[in-house]
């Protein structure tokens, strides 16, 4: 009896990096006799960003990238798949994947579809070069596009009225139950190695004792956190009130860090605290996790609604506001050395080990967009170099958020310092010296 499956499906992977839930490896393996998973290291990631030429892809991220990688691709050898990694640009190595393979073996080519400016072109240019049928999925948010109550050029502008109609009139699909055997890859086909830093043209950055936790990379590690977050530690029952902590790994769940490179799934998520919910306990704080992925996905869909504004000098308002580009103050702003003990502090930690607590986020770009009154590309592309949570949509949504030219519905917001300083880090006594120990979860930036 001949298969109705089709021969080979080329799925690449960006910001998707797991088995788990994963539409593009679900959709592929029952549609083919062979799945090729593909991730592409792209140059352009490890140059500069677009304004200030800051490394794009800085040690922290690439370090975490690579582990979450390498992650992937022994799960995937261990469903009896694999992984194929190059070195190049996704539309220039499909096609030569394609040739490889052969181009009449090749069905279609597959992948998740992204937000903004840079990932929609590959993607343009993906369907021009590759030469087969595209099939593409939307699998990053928690709430599916199509099942928004609203248009997204009908997206409300404010946060708590687009949380209030999906909450009551959307659904969470369920997640993809993955086949515990995956199709193999096609013959011929060598998956590749790996990349070091060297490769990437980067130096390792050492890990620093003083860092929150410590943080790697894949989907291993992030179902592992999510487990202890729920299960083994019960610190989601109490995230409400704990999340503007400042000690330990545990005042909030970090999870924006595997989110960031799709090492787990918004919607496992979700289900999860549903099922813990309905076995140990629902409060505020199970339900504040919820509104927190909400938050993530609302800047995925203001990205879609307003397009390269995000970027923008003016934001989405277009406000016309005399911003400052000198390079002495952001090189303070950078390493530390305002002079301003609470913002120094999350600075040096940011360098440190590519993490700061929201919290300190917010402060930080309020310091810089409303005293020092700098460029806010300036910080949205120092963050975008440095975090290892870097998630385009939620990092620029929130840095205009915070100049004032986004989704904040009241004017000119702005941050004490020397009181956020002795609300939330009072017993710091040397922030020149000591990297601010935040783990604190505060409104919009990170879980």
């Amino acid at each position: 009896m001949m298969s109705s499956k089709v021969k080979v499906i080329v799925c690449l992977l960006r910001n998707d990096l797991r088995l788990h839930d994963n539409e593009v490896l679900h959709w592929a393996n029952k549609t083919a006799e062979y799945v090729l998973p593909l991730y592409c290291f792209d140059p352009r990631h490890f140059q500069g960003t677009y304004h200030f030429d800051f490394p794009k892809t800085g040690a922290h991220r690439a370090k975490f990238l690579l582990q979450s990688v390498a992650d992937l691709q022994n799960t995937l050898k261990s469903k009896g798949s694999g992984l194929v990694i190059r070195m190049g640009k996704p539309e220039e190595i499909v096609p030569q994947i394609i040739n490889t393979v052969g181009q009449d073996q090749v069905s279609f080519v597959c992948y998740h579809e992204e937000a903004t400016a840079e990932e929609l072109e590959v993607e343009s240019k993906l369907q021009k070069s590759c030469g087969v049928k595209v099939q593409s999925f939307w699998g990053h948010p928690l709430y599916h596009r199509d099942d928004l109550p609203f248009r997204i050029q009908q997206l409300p502008d404010v946060y708590t009225q687009f949380r209030k109609n999906v909450e009551g009139q959307a659904r969470v699909r369920k997640s993809l139950t993955m086949p515990d055997k995956l199709q193999p890859l096609p013959p011929g086909v060598e998956e590749g190695q790996v990349p070091s830093l060297t490769d990437l043209g980067l130096t390792a950055a050492p890990e620093d004792p003083r860092s929150v936790m410590s943080f790697q990379g894949g989907e291993t590690v992030a179902l592992d956190r999510l487990n202890h977050y729920l299960w083994q530690s019960d610190s989601v029952s109490t995230y409400k009130e704990t999340r503007n902590g400042l000690v330990g790994s545990d005042y909030s769940t970090k999870f924006s860090v595997w989110l960031a490179n799709g090492c787990i799934s918004p919607r496992h998520i979700y289900w999860e605290i549903k099922k813990y919910e309905a076995e140990r306990l629902a409060n505020q704080s199970t339900y504040w996790v919820t509104f927190e992925l909400l938050w993530r996905d609302y800047f995925r869909y203001v990205a879609l609604k307003y397009g390269k504004k995000l970027f923008s000098e003016g934001g989405i308002q277009e406000k016309a506001i005399p911003w400052k580009r000198d390079r002495n103050l952001l090189k303070a702003w950078m390493e530390g050395k305002t002079g301003v003990p609470f913002v120094d502090a999350n600075m040096r930690e940011l360098a440190a080990t590519g993490f700061m607590s929201n919290r300190g986020r917010q402060n930080v770009a309020s310091f810089l967009t409303k005293d020092l009154k700098l460029d806010w590309r300036m910080g949205a592309e120092w963050f975008e170099s440095q975090l290892i949570d870097h998630d385009v949509c939620s990092n620029y949504g929130n840095w205009l958020y915070s100049a004032g030219i986004g989704n904040d519905p009241r004017e000119d917001r702005k941050f004490n310092m020397i009181k956020q300083g002795l609300d939330y880090d009072p017993e710091r006594l040397d922030y020149d010296t000591e990297v601010s120990s935040t783990s604190n979860r505060g409104l919009t930036m990170i879980l």
